[in-house]
């Protein structure tokens, strides 16, 4: 119903925001990567913004890139997470982080999030697998990513927790082979 609005911004109260729309003030709730990125008061601010309506509250939730939104959208669609829990998940991580996050099953960046339980974590990652984690190709290059996931599935086949993969795979180049990443993170493993 309401898709974006520009105005004045008035007030900053993390993670609210009131912004004046020609004389109507709106309150925003706001993940803190766009409150971070937010200029000063009384500076022209446009956000994109999604409205949920409930019984007994109407909230509009701002962002200031598309992507935000989408994530955000992509995230209430899930089981069990409401609009709170992604504004919390959207303000421990962002876009790009969740996406890489999903990309590499990396259920322990998500449980650091207050309010994401192990459970709501491995859901998270098992819904959005696909979904989100392929918008990453923008950032990062495929063939990298992959050979990086491959890298790690392996390790923790060979029975490495994911703490210790994920520990030897930030040691590796980032565009190494498989098979050589493979070879020199159970090199490192072994020290």
């Amino acid at each position: 119903m309401i898709g974006k609005l520009s105005g004045t911004l008035l007030e900053k109260n993390p993670p609210q925001v009131l912004v004046d729309c020609h004389g109507v003030g709106y309150e925003v709730d706001v993940p803190m990567s766009t409150f971070y990125n937010l200029p000063a008061v009384g500076d022209k601010l446009s956000l994109l913004t999604h409205f949920v309506v409930r019984e007994d509250a109407q909230i509009l939730y701002g962002f200031a890139t598309a992507e935000e939104r989408t994530a955000f959208r992509q995230l209430i669609k899930i089981s069990g997470v409401g609009p709170r829990m992604a504004l919390g998940v959207l303000s421990g991580l962002n876009v790009a982080e969740l996406a890489q996050a999903i990309s590499m099953q990396e259920a322990g960046r998500l449980v650091k999030i207050p309010g994401v339980g192990k459970k709501t974590a491995e859901r998270l990652l098992l819904e959005l697998k696909g979904k989100m984690g392929s918008d990453l190709g923008a950032n990062a290059a495929p063939q990298a990513h992959s050979a990086q996931n491959d890298i790690l599935q392996a390790l923790m086949s060979l029975g490495y927790s994911d703490k210790e993969a994920t520990a030897a795979l930030k040691q590796l180049p980032a565009d190494i082979g498989v098979s050589d990443g493979i070879k020199q993170a159970l090199k490192a493993l072994a020290r």
